[in-house]
């Protein structure tokens, strides 16, 4: 499930940069709110699933709080899903 994890946390984190970077700009510079609309659904299914999979690995590799906030820190953090492979990687989890 880990690796499942990584790869749902490398997905969120490519569709919150597309939505901050490139479709809330040109939603406020070009007044088009389509690609918003487009990725904003899949980045909030992804974000979701992000939160759930965290809940579950806290329980199945009896994460401490510690790690599990800074898991979950990550997940709002543009860039921060990119480093959650390298810091369960540390031992710490």
């Amino acid at each position: 499930m880990i690796n499942f994890f990584k790869l749902v946390s490398l997905l969120e984190g490519i569709s919150y940069i597309l939505l901050l970077f490139i479709a809330v700009p040109i939603k406020y510079l070009q007044g088009n709110p389509e690609y918003v609309k487009m990725l904003g659904m899949p980045h909030g299914l992804l974000f979701v699933g992000y939160i759930v999979l965290a809940i579950m690995l806290k329980y199945e590799l009896n994460w401490n709080g510690k790690t599990f906030g800074i898991v979950c820190l990550l997940s709002i953090l543009p860039f921060g899903t990119f480093f959650v492979g390298k810091y369960l990687k540390k031992g710490t989890a």
